[in-house]
């Protein structure tokens, strides 16, 4: 195996272009180490420079396992530290210094070494990497001449015994470097040949670089030459890719190929369709809690600059000198921006400067108006551009550092052309905030304002919006494909925990989610009007919202969600990790209970390296628990990592089991968890199997809790994603109060704890009726603490269980909620939560 060493002035770059050529090899089998910046100064940021010593000792790490190391750098004193490290290092593993573009020479290089290639294959392919950028650029910088470096055959022989096969690309981008890896995987251990139709030319599958020098783009006709054993399979399979747009969104092709064109900029989406009352829109929820206010449409972007124009030679350092000033200013004003902001709002602001102070970026449009004549802001814009489209290929948590780029870019645009910015309105009445995308300012800047809910289009759990929302307490959704359509002004009722947005809602819902946004302070304690206590705390998914959470007045956490530290990684997070992010949580409540909850992937929360690529019923299929089947040592690691990082805090931690189903698995998980020292083990009654074998469950375990969302949803049957489907997963269901009733009768008789954590918790409707059957304590969204306790110091527990003995006996929901209103009051039931 050849390892590879990444030197790089920045540690941002060389972490970046390592996950992108990571991303090429996800079954693995690649050996790389990053030996990138120069540490930090006295404030924490990342010094630009290199150091001999890193890299020796990258070197020297990798020579243990690997037959020799290629080297590759970035520019400048990276090539004296790569040269000094050799002096340096211990080991005599054979090591070769790549004269190869940084990030395109990297890639080509993991994928090459992860097909077994040798060091002086591994340095070829890196050495020829520049050539599939300038041969895919050679038909529209017309007059230049033939890039250097070795190109595809231009005159392929014919191959008789050869299965051949053409196929069309589908998917937008082409044949780009995840497609090409793909493609050189699927042919190992075949001979395997590519030629673009009708006439061009022809490139081996084994060779990354050749692939993407074919420039096979979107609607393209490709020929498959397959040799060797099982050439027919071969065939298929990659069909196959080709026809699924190699996982890729695609759109449908006619006949003739796509025209070349010109390098893609961005553009401006054309005004979509008001939308009708009473339509949903599902979505992601990202930040819990529900509320409806008027819509606001963010403010269009800055207009993309004029393409058409071009800057006399006299005239270009000028344009350049502005360049590089706008970038400081932005820089500047972001961090005075940082310096006001606090948590997480402060971090994401601080990462926006490092962005708009990237060399990087400023040299390569200071690059486009000294060889193109591009004016300044055109030149900062196809930068963005070209960056914007990098991070977007690689899909992921990458790919929500889009709207960060196009933030910056427009802030330098803006203060190149001196115009302002357009961002969020100042307005005195609350109101949901809606955008194609929010950038990391405009996020930050929310705290204090009147937004009182956010949507968008795109985004994922790990973009800024959804990180700021958690952290503020907004209820947010993003990935509502076709939310910039609503009308300005409208209601909108923002569901942050079932993922919809309802478009103008009925009055009743609409008054019950307006009353539930309104924050009614709680004074930490859970308490009935008779003194009897129910233990009221926080749902919560990493550091920030549990800070939040403890501002609020929490008596703990009831459910912390683990899985938002595995979310969009392509790879599970090491131990080291894992106790980074579970203290952050623990701190925040020291003598106080936390419940952690186990990965639970699968269903809605795939996972790449803990979930199978397709399942016909992923809600029925590998998810929660049953992940252990299959990768044993994600739980393992996962339950290691929650003891030390209990070890180090003072938290009382409990952990529990997601989707168990058997008692054998009950016991199971219970015996793993106490063999690390976690000895308070409880497990999630989110199946109608946990629920009937509820008191054997409490023969092993120490607690329960109810999942009411997964609860109704498997009771009911019926898909708690589906909007169509919203009356059946309601937690007044007869036959989910039914089953609540059975696991709040086993607690009774073990004498241990039943919570709630679904959304049921923060219905202070639902909560007395919850008490009466039997749960001890309440975990909800921050938000409804107040509201939750003020409904149940209003009754005593003789009436929460006269209530629940009255809904056991309910047909319907209907009849549920009256039977609860007779015994606690009209005012005690306000309507529909779902």
């Amino acid at each position: 195996m050849i390892g590879i060493v990444a030197v790089s002035h920045s540690a941002r770059l060389g972490e970046a272009a390592l996950e992108l050529a990571l991303q090429m090899v996800q079954g693995g089998g690649a050996r790389v180490k990053v030996a990138a910046g120069a540490g930090s100064d006295a404030d924490g940021a990342p010094i630009l420079g290199t150091d001999a010593v890193a890299v020796a000792a990258a070197i020297d790490e990798l020579a243990a396992d690997c037959d020799g190391v290629l080297v590759l750098m970035d520019l400048g004193s990276a090539v004296l530290s790569a040269e000094l490290a050799l002096e340096l290092r211990m080991s005599d593993v054979p090591v070769r210094l790549a004269p190869a573009p940084f990030v395109e020479g990297l890639l080509a290089a993991v994928v090459s070494a992860a097909a077994g290639g040798s060091l002086d294959v591994v340095a070829e392919e890196a050495s020829a990497a520049l050539g599939a950028k300038t041969g895919q650029l050679g038909d529209v910088n017309v007059g230049d001449p033939r890039p250097d470096g070795p190109a595809p055959d231009e005159n392929p022989s014919v191959r008789p015994d050869a299965v051949v096969r053409a196929v069309t690309v589908r998917n937008p981008l082409g044949i780009h470097a995840r497609p090409a890896a793909l493609i050189a995987e699927t042919s190992a251990g075949a001979d395997v040949r590519l030629r673009k139709l009708p006439d061009g030319p022809d490139a081996s599958a084994a060779s990354l670089s050749r692939l993407l020098i074919l420039g096979a783009r979107q609607g393209d006709q490709v020929e498959l030459s397959v040799t060797g054993v099982d050439a027919e399979g071969v065939v298929e399979r990659l069909a196959a890719l080709f026809d699924d747009g190699f996982g890729e969104a695609t759109t449908e092709v006619t006949g003739s190929p796509v025209a070349a064109a010109t390098p893609s900029v961005a553009t401006e989406t054309p005004a979509p369709s008001p939308i009708a009352a009473g339509t949903v829109l599902r979505g992601r929820g990202v930040s819990g809690g529900r509320v409806a206010a008027p819509a606001v449409i963010l403010a269009a972007p800055l207009d993309e600059p004029d393409a058409s124009a071009v800057v006399a030679p006299d005239d270009r350092e000028s344009e350049v000198s502005a360049i590089e000033w706008a970038a400081v200013a932005v820089a500047d004003q972001l961090r005075a921006r940082t310096s006001a902001a606090t948590g997480e709002a402060r971090a994401i602001l601080d990462a926006s400067r490092l962005l708009a102070s990237d060399p990087e970026l400023v040299a390569e449009a200071s690059a486009l108006v000294r060889i193109e004549g591009r004016t300044a802001a055109r030149a900062v814009w196809e930068t963005a551009v070209a960056h914007e489209q990098g991070l977007a290929a690689l899909g992921g948590r990458m790919a929500e550092r889009v709207a960060d780029i196009r933030d910056v870019r427009d802030r330098i645009v803006a203060e190149i052309l001196e115009v302002d910015m357009p961002g969020v309105p100042a307005r005195d009445e609350p109101f949901v905030l809606v955008a194609v995308d929010l950038a990391p300012a405009d996020t930050a800047a929310l705290e204090g304002g009147s937004c009182v809910g956010l949507v968008t289009e795109q985004g994922g759990p790990t973009s800024h919006t959804a990180i700021i929302a958690r952290s503020l307490g907004i209820p947010a959704v993003v990935g509502a494909v076709g939310a910039t359509g609503i009308s300005p002004d409208v209601v909108v009722l923002v569901d942050g925990d079932r993922g919809s947005v309802e478009v103008e809602p009925d009055a009743t819902r609409a008054d019950a989610a307006k009353a539930e946004s309104v924050v009614v302070p709680f004074g930490g304690e859970g308490v009935l009007a008779d003194g009897h206590r129910i233990r009221l705390l926080a749902n919560v998914g990493g550091a920030a919202e549990a800070a939040s959470a403890a501002d609020a007045g929490a008596e703990g956490v009831g459910l912390f969600r683990t899985e938002f530290c595995f979310l969009d990684r392509i790879d599970a997070p090491s131990i080291d990790e894992q106790v980074a992010a579970y203290r952050g949580v623990l701190a925040a409540f020291p003598g106080r209970r936390v419940v952690v909850r186990t990965l639970d992937a699968g269903s809605d929360k795939p996972l790449p390296f803990a979930n199978a690529d397709h399942e016909d019923n992923p809600a029925l299929g590998v998810r929660g628990l049953r992940i252990a089947r299959r990768s044993p040592a994600l739980l393992d690691d996962q339950l290691r990592a929650l003891a030390l990082a209990a070890d180090a805090e003072s938290a009382i931690v409990e952990v529990m089991a997601p989707m168990v189903a058997t008692v054998d698995e009950a016991r199971a998980f219970a015996e793993s968890a106490r063999a690390v020292g976690l000895m308070t083990v409880g497990v999630m009654i989110e199946t109608p199997s946990a629920a009937l074998l509820a008191s054997e469950m409490l023969e092993v375990v120490d607690f329960v809790s109810l999942g009411t969302n997964d609860l109704a949803q498997y009771t009911l049957a019926a898909d708690r994603l589906l909007a169509e489907l919203g009356e059946l997963n309601d937690p007044w269901q007869p036959a989910v109060l039914r089953l609540i009733g059975a696991v709040g009768a086993a607690g009774r008789t073990w004498d241990l704890p039943v919570g709630v954590c679904g959304e049921a918790a923060a219905d202070p409707s639902l909560a007395p009726v919850l008490v009466g059957l039997g749960v001890t304590s309440l975990s909800m969204t921050p938000r409804a603490l107040g509201r939750v306790a003020a409904a149940l110091e209003a009754v005593t527990e003789a009436q929460c269980r006269a209530a629940a003995e009255a809904v056991l006996k309910a047909a319907t929901t209907a009849d549920a909620r009256a039977a609860a209103v007779a015994i606690l009051g009209p005012e005690s039931v306000s309507g529909p939560v779902a």
